[in-house]
């Protein structure tokens, strides 16, 4: 618990921190009048009231986010509220995404508690479902990273796979025939197949058309490193930290993209409010009335949470019950807990609780965002025999910038200000978010699998190599569908006024159309053959190995 008393009442402008650690804090504040009193116990903030005071303060400095605070209460005619639970602020927001005891990011939370995760290196969190489908954030304090358990991890590995590489390549064909050989043989696929040998990232794509009766080789290559589970169960790099790619993500999306015609599937999530809980929000809210309301503000926030109720998890294009889907449905559902400041970014940013105004947002809009790739991606050689997937490779838009498989706009209005800023900031900072929160450069990861089956699909390279993939393609030889589907999620309050008015439940989610990123406006292409160069005249595949360092 950490308690400590703010005096000298003069100026409610002003507040600072006189010093923050992780023991402790010390405040200077100033008030109109009377000394007041903030009391931190493990992440909640609780704090008296001064009539009509009207207060607007940020505290960071905390190297646990669990613990680090900000929070602003805005008065509203006679009344000021404000509360924060969980170390996370509380403004009058209906988040679209939430749900009992957000772990790690903490919550007001329909069925949950207190979210005990951390932002810091110390701290991890992602999402558990549970036997209902419903999905919740999880957290732990100790991500069991420390340096003892990254070279025991290290060590239990086979001698090679225990050095890093910057270019490891990983022969298709090959790796599938081991999968199906310990498939056979009623034995697990051993670990170093399902981990890709450690890729951390796919940067290329090479193709080895067959002669004759010479079959040909698909290989994928990027850097890589030993691996080790986090407290989570979240794959990572003992060195960096990165998510490592997995077998069972790269099988998902070439079920999406088989041998054969070249097809414009999709692949996404989307979590929504249903419609009848709008509806019943909507007739709440204008019983409680916008101004002055006197019910109190938990009285508000558990009507709206019951008036809304739990909002609807759908996945398209792959199995919901496959861990590329809760990749997408995790960093759709974090995004949106950031946007409404209910996780704290892990990069310094603003937020769209933190830009919007009363004014700026309609009592009945929806704010929509969706995660889409960054379609100019694909650098390809000249005889489309390689490709490098380059740049940040994801964008974060608002439901106006996202193009339907048939070239329509998702929605012909406008973004509104904050939400453009919003999408545009977290765009930006992609690549420095990624680095920070992991399940960002998974969804990163995904992506460039998606793209990448989508260009074994659109060159036949599965034709041009004479190799089937009958392995992964397959359910019943190779079963990915394994985890529970997530059906839904119950809503998180996050409530403030903004003048006179209650700001607006959040839709949105991840939308994947990889083919697009083969059309030829968003192509790049190899002009100084550094793609052709890494691919190389002719496959030297080493004998009786899948993969192989350069």
């Amino acid at each position: 618990m950490f308690t400590k008393s703010a005096k000298n009442a003069l100026n409610p402008e002003k507040l600072r921190i006189a010093s923050a650690s992780r023991s402790n804090y010390a405040f200077e504040t100033k008030f109109s009048g009377a000394p007041v009193s903030l009391s931190i116990l493990s992440g909640r903030v609780l704090f008296m009231q001064i009539a009509r005071t009207v207060v607007a303060a940020r505290l960071h400095g905390v190297s646990q986010w669990k613990q680090a605070v900000g929070w602003r209460w805005i008065a509203a005619g006679s009344i000021a509220m404000g509360f924060v639970l969980a170390g996370a602020p509380t403004f009058g927001q209906v988040g679209g995404v939430g749900g009992g005891g957000a772990g790690g990011a903490g919550g007001v939370g329909a069925t949950g508690g207190v979210g005990r995760g951390t932002g810091s290196a110390a701290g991890a969190a992602g999402i558990v479902i549970d036997a209902q489908g419903v999905l919740r954030t999880q957290g732990v304090a100790d991500a069991g990273l420390s340096l003892a358990r990254r070279k025991a991890a290290a060590a239990a590995l086979p001698g090679e796979l225990q050095k890093s590489s910057k270019l490891r390549k990983v022969a298709l064909s090959q790796l599938e025939a081991e999968v199906a050989a310990a498939a056979a043989a009623g034995r697990g696929i051993p670990d170093a197949l399902q981990k890709l040998a450690g890729l951390t990232r796919i940067q290329y794509v090479f193709v080895y058309p067959g002669e004759g009766s010479d079959k040909g080789e698909v290989v994928i290559a990027g850097p890589a490193e030993a691996w080790m589970a986090d407290a989570t169960g979240r794959v990572v790099g003992v060195e960096t930290g990165s998510p490592t790619v997995l077998l069972e993500d790269l099988a998902a999306l070439m079920r999406v993209f088989p041998p054969g015609q070249p097809t414009d599937r999709s692949v996404g999530c989307s979590i929504d409010p249903k419609p009848a809980g709008l509806a019943s929000l909507q007739a709440f809210l204008k019983k409680v009335g916008h101004i002055n309301p006197t019910e109190s503000t938990e009285d508000i926030v558990a009507g709206m949470q019951q008036a809304l109720g739990t909002q609807v998890v759908s996945v398209q294009g792959v199995s919901p019950a496959t861990h590329c889907a809760h990749v997408m449905v995790e960093a759709d559902y974090r995004m949106k807990l950031i946007g409404i400041g209910l996780e704290p970014p892990p990069v310094k940013m603003s937020t769209w609780i933190e830009l919007a105004s009363a004014g700026s947002v309609a009592a009945n809009a929806l704010q929509r965002w969706y995660f889409v790739p960054d379609y100019q991606c694909v650098r390809i050689s000249e005889d489309d025999l390689a490709i490098e997937l380059v740049g940040r490779g994801v964008k974060l838009c608002g439901a106006d910038e996202v193009v339907m498989a048939d070239g329509r706009r998702m929605s012909a209005d406008r973004a509104a200000r904050a939400s453009k800023m919003f999408t545009e900031a977290f765009s930006k900072k992609y690549p420095e978010i990624a680095a920070r929160s992991p399940i960002y450069a998974q969804l990163r990861n995904l992506i460039d699998l998606a793209v990448a089956a989508a260009y074994l699909q659109e060159h036949d390279a599965y034709g041009r190599t004479q190799w089937n993939a009958a392995t992964l393609l397959s359910e019943k030889v190779y079963s990915i569908e394994t985890l529970a589907a997530p059906v839904e999620v119950e809503t998180a309050i996050n409530a403030i006024w903004r003048g006179s008015r209650l700001l607006t439940p959040i839709g949105g989610g991840v939308s994947l159309q990889p083919r697009l990123a083969l059309d030829s406006p968003n192509l790049l292409m190899d002009d100084k053959g550094t793609v052709a160069k890494a691919r190389g005249e002719k496959l030297v595949l080493p004998a009786g190995r899948w993969w192989w360092d350069e």
